[in-house]
């Protein structure tokens, strides 16, 4: 589920915020503008600018992107196009006139051959099909990629630049390029039964990857998932319009039902012949990543038990399939599954990340599992490995060292020693591309409140290169608003657990009279709300609607409640096996401690969330009855046996296995204690988290006898967008908290 994140001891108490900088002083405020909702949601008022489609070339000093159907290249010092390297007009068919409407392109190694998609539509939430072609520099010749019908997946050049690999109607293929020559590596692929090169919904929801393939650096080999999901129970999800609704049947494994079973081959291209790899006897497992290492013929595996609270690292001969567990990595709770496992040139080491230690941190192994050395350690983690220097036996990464409400790049080379911090020093939250040879990154620095600067860095330094996007007449556009001050502050409930937390108080602030809080919680697994980035830890348009709340006389506050992230395993991993208890203890408790505050009015504080904060919503209007007058629930799950298995079991065990986890916290269990106004909002077309929670609560407060208003969005998913959607929903949000708040 995505909507799906100062040390603790710099943080300054409830009685002295951090204040950050106002916009104008309040004496202003009068004179300036008011936030409507056609600003945020329909007229792009407040739109960010950035670096359009940035991507690093293979010298690192340009980069390309595609402009008004050109595919430009661009100077990465100055940001200024250098040349068009293929006119929108010469992308035409032999034989047509008119020029195709590209929308996506990617190199080969050498880039002199590009692959352009055109027609591109989305599926789930990272998979999306599209018409693929060829395109040759030299030759300025464009062809499809592809003769045969249907739209094609995943397009990927060998290494070498001479083949593309695909997925067409759940079958993997290969085509030649000297040829066109087009071989299909599998032919079982079947809607709804067999998925080859691609993932099934699940592990693109909850392990974040939809490309289920992946050539072998020397482009010799293909390995490649195969899923049988023939036994997934399908879910039934009708789409509406027609006289006669349709039926979008998928598989949908929730919590405690079976899932697909998951294989890995390799297809060896020359001797055009498939080789299964070894990933044991159970069937009943999960297979969240593979990776070729840097030693040829050897594909690196990870395999999961159900409950994911072991993880191993297999590596596989992908020439007899014959594999060997090297490394395994286990926890009370779970195990977390990321893309930080790094294999270096000359084979003889890997980089991964593991919250062993109680955070996570960075370790280097040998090729044989064994640990060379811890390279960082502390009260703080990694959040990402961003780039190896090779040469200088150098990894780039970003942290929480300097609290966990920032994010910072550093660098450490494989001894663990020289650990520097990269870039200007200051707050925040910097998020980084750094380029292949790591001689420069692009960082998207952002502070609460204030827009995000894109510049150009050196890598060896982190001095500034140039600045490419400062957003100065957002910033200045902002200005002109009557924006209120954001404050981030810290507290510790009356059970003694510190939590963080940000706060909104209305431009023309008065410490004298009373004002109705509106708490705004995600609160789910790992996750964050309380950030030191451009929209405080959210989205910058739920913060510009905040912003809009304020205006209106309401504060907005925010807690990150135990189970959140950056604060270590323990603090997070509190909630395993009972979730949805301690954060809404949690968010009750805060609720309760700002009502103590002088200038809150404690019988008018609401809350409201989407998704994991749509169920802490349902669940603190009624097992928290007494502390909340009003809240909006949006995208719930009410009940966590009708979400997926991943997800699901990842923090609560199997329902079979510990039923009381699902069923003492789910709001349907509480709809008869519900006492507060409640607005209930899905989209229909919800393929995340399905309608059916909502129907199942709905059902429960008819029972219940309990009042309560819904509103529902035809076709729409978890998202909820499109067209005037977000414009409509918040409209009727806004007018719920100020009818009822």
């Amino acid at each position: 589920m995505n909507l799906r994140f100062l040390g603790l001891a710099l943080l300054l108490n409830a009685a002295s915020p951090v204040l950050l900088p106002a916009t104008a002083p309040a004496a202003y405020a009068q004179q300036k503008q008011n936030i409507t909702l056609e600003d945020i949601w329909q007229k792009g008022t407040f739109s960010a600018k950035s670096v359009p489609g940035f991507n690093w070339m293979k010298d690192g000093r340009y980069y390309s992107s595609l402009a008004k159907g050109d595919l430009v290249q661009h100077d990465v010092t100055t940001g200024l196009p250098v040349q068009t390297l293929v006119a929108g007009a010469d992308l035409k068919l032999p034989g047509q006139t008119q020029a195709l409407p590209v929308d996506g392109y990617s190199f080969n190694a050498d880039e002199t051959k590009i692959l352009f998609s055109t027609a591109t539509e989305p599926i789930y939430r990272r998979s999306s099909k599209s018409y693929f072609f060829v395109y040759d520099r030299a030759a300025k010749q464009l062809v499809p990629l592809s003769a045969g019908e249907g739209k094609q997946l995943y397009a990927t050049f060998s290494p070498d630049g001479k083949r593309v690999a695909f997925v067409r109607d759940n079958n993997l293929f290969v085509t030649e390029l000297a040829t066109m020559r087009e071989t299909a590596v599998t032919t079982d692929g079947e809607l709804n039964k067999i998925i080859n090169g691609g993932t099934d919904w699940v592990y693109e929801e909850e392990f974040e990857f939809a490309q289920g393939f992946q050539w072998s650096p020397d482009s010799r080999q293909v390995a490649f998932y195969r899923f049988d999901e023939s036994a997934v129970p399908e879910y039934n999800m009708q789409k509406w319009g027609p006289l006669y609704p349709q039926d979008d049947r998928f598989k949908y494994p929730k919590a405690g039902e079976k899932n697909s079973t998951v294989g890995i081959s390799v297809y060896d291209v020359a001797g055009a012949k498939t080789v299964k790899m070894d990933v044991g006897p159970v069937a009943d497992q999960y297979i969240p990543r593979i990776l070729w290492t840097q030693v040829p013929n050897t594909l690196s595996i990870r395999r999961m038990n159900r409950l994911q609270n072991q993880l191993e690292i297999l590596h596989a001969d992908a020439r007899t399939g014959q594999a060997r567990v090297v490394l395994t990595d286990t926890d009370a709770a779970y195990v977390e599954v990321n893309d930080d496992l790094r294999y270096l040139e000359g084979g003889k080491q890997f980089l991964f990340t593991s919250e062993k230690d109680g955070y996570r941190h960075l370790y280097l192994y040998d090729m044989n599992g064994k640990l060379v050395r811890q390279l960082t350690k502390g009260n703080w983690e990694i959040a990402s490995i961003e780039g190896f220097n090779e040469q200088k036996g150098e990894v780039y990464f970003t942290s929480t060292e300097e609290s966990p409400l920032q994010r910072h790049l550093y660098r450490i080379n494989l001894k663990g020693k020289g650990k520097t911090r990269l870039g200007e020093a200051g707050n925040g939250v910097d998020a980084v591309n750094i380029s292949p040879d790591t001689k420069y990154y692009l960082n998207y620095h952002s502070q609460a409140g204030d827009p995000t600067v894109v510049s150009l860095r050196d890598g060896q330094t982190g001095k500034l290169v140039k600045v490419l996007e400062d957003n100065a007449a957002l910033r200045q556009k902002l200005a002109g608003y009557n924006l209120g001050k954001l404050e981030f502050m810290n507290f510790k409930t009356a059970d003694g657990v510190d939590l963080n937390a940000s706060i909104i108080k209305p431009a023309n602030f008065d410490p004298a009279k009373k004002y109705p809080v509106l708490m705004y919680v995600y609160g789910g697994p790992g996750s964050q709300t309380v950030k030191d980035d451009a929209g405080g830890g959210i989205a910058f348009t739920n913060y510009l609607w905040h912003q809009l709340l304020a205006e209106q006389g309401y504060i907005i506050v925010s807690v990150d409640n135990r189970g959140t992230g950056a604060r270590g395993s323990a603090f997070k991993k509190s909630t395993y096996a009972n979730l949805g208890k301690l954060e809404t203890q949690d968010q009750a408790a805060a609720a309760r401690y700002f009502a103590t505050l002088p200038y809150v009015d404690k019988a008018r504080i609401g809350i409201w969330g989407w998704s994991f904060g749509g169920y802490m919503t349902a669940l603190a209007l009624t097992k928290n009855a007494d502390v909340f007058k009003m809240g909006i629930s949006v995208a719930p799950v009410t009940n966590w046996r009708y979400y997926d298995t991943v997800y699901t079991e990842r923090f609560l065990k199997t329902p079979q296995e510990n039923p009381g986890g699902y069923d003492d916290n789910s709001p349907v269990q509480f709809a008869d204690q519900l006492k507060g106004k409640l607005l209930l909002v899905h989209g229909t077309g919800d393929d995340n988290v399905h309608f059916q929670n909502s129907i199942a609560f709905v059902d429960a407060m008819v029972r219940a006898n309990k009042d309560f208003q819904t509103l529902y969005y035809p076709n729409r998913n978890h998202g909820i967008y499109g067209g005037n959607t977000r414009l409509h929903l918040y409209r009727q949000m806004t007018n719920f908290v100020l009818q009822n708040l």
